[in-house]
């Protein structure tokens, strides 16, 4: 037990309406100095994100707001679309060709489940230039890769759980079962049995591919993860996206600990579930997405596969809320040790 947004588009089946993102509902975009404009540019730049869309409080806002502080800070122009579940690859080929068409130029897609559309679409249009988080499957001279070492960060979670259990019984949901999220569960195991070989690591995943609901599923995370706590597990890990809200309402009833993913979901969640948020893996795809539209600011459009792992602080874990300051220190002599090769931590459970 523990101690103590804006408008997305929308795809119809003849075409994309496109939303502005990033200003103020077609006001002036402004810089956050007393209200002066931000700089102008004429980069347009078309996200596209995965089931959830913005507002999901994990993977797809952290995307966006990396895309925010580009549109704050250099002026570009934004817009978004959002995946729906169960939708065909068309519909995800239809939404990058319709960015393409109306112009814009670098188009960002967030999430492994672009890969194949965007590999089709790049081909298509040579001269306009992608970016694709979690995919290294897409490559041509005119796509990024963005991906992350994310069973570093899951390891460091994974040894907070082990650290602070009470049961020796720690617990990981996973969204969708691929192999990006076996990473996940592959590092969270690592850094649990790393600290205590005995520990039990109860593990689930809520659809299996190509069912991407699981990222969007507050009610059958919450399902999942009464079932671990019930089972004897005290903290529970998830990487599943929106799905990850139902972990918290069941952690808050139960009164035990959650581990968020991706962004700090104790500064996102609802006030009456962050004293439950023992940490989150932090995984920085806003930085990802800045850095990159920062390239593209500068006149350069980045291509091939560009990784973020615990060395660049492209993966780690929060400490907001004060939950795991006792074991910071612990937490931070096993990261040094992956970074120097001390500890290799596995990609697959």
């Amino acid at each position: 037990m523990r101690r103590m947004t804006k408008t997305a588009a929308l795809l119809s089946a003849a075409a994309l309406l496109l939303s502005a993102c990033g200003g103020n509902d077609g006001e002036t975009t402004t810089n956050g100095n007393g209200g002066e404009p931000a700089a102008q540019s004429d980069i347009k730049v078309g996200m596209a994100y995965d089931v959830g869309g913005r507002g999901d409080q994990s993977f797809n806002d952290a995307a966006a707001n990396g895309m925010d502080q580009a549109v704050e800070e250099y002026g570009m122009e934004s817009q978004e679309s959002e995946a729906a579940d169960g939708e065909p690859e068309s519909a995800r080929e239809e939404r990058l060709r319709t960015f393409a068409d109306a112009g814009y130029d670098p188009i960002i897609a967030v999430g492994f489940a672009y890969s194949a559309a965007v590999a089709k679409v790049a081909a298509e249009y040579p001269e306009v230039h992608f970016a694709i988080i979690d995919d290294e499957g897409a490559q041509a001279d005119n796509i990024a890769n963005l991906v992350f070492a994310e069973e570093q960060g899951s390891f460091l979670v994974g040894a907070a759980a082990a650290l602070k259990t009470e049961t020796d019984n720690v617990g990981f949901i996973g969204g969708v079962e691929v192999p990006l999220i076996q990473k996940f569960e592959a590092g969270f195991i690592a850094g649990a049995k790393e600290v205590n070989p005995n520990i039990k690591v109860q593990t689930t995943y809520l659809t299996q591919a190509p069912d991407f609901s699981g990222f969007n599923d507050p009610a059958k995370g919450k399902t999942a993860a009464q079932g671990m706590f019930d089972a004897g597990a005290d903290v529970v890990y998830h990487a599943a996206g929106g799905s990850g809200g139902g972990l918290f309402e069941a952690a808050a009833e139960s009164d035990n600990w959650a581990i968020g993913v991706d962004s700090d979901q104790y500064e996102l969640a609802d006030d009456s579930v962050k004293d439950v948020i023992m940490t989150s893996m932090l995984k920085n795809v806003d930085v990802a997405v800045f850095e990159y539209l920062t390239e593209v600011n500068d006149g350069t459009f980045p291509s091939g596969v560009v990784r973020y792992d615990l060395e660049s602080d492209g993966v780690g874990y929060s400490t907001s809320g004060g939950f795991v300051d006792d074991i910071a220190g612990q937490l931070d002599e096993y990261k040094q040790k992956i970074i120097d090769g001390e500890i290799t931590v596995p990609d697959k459970p």
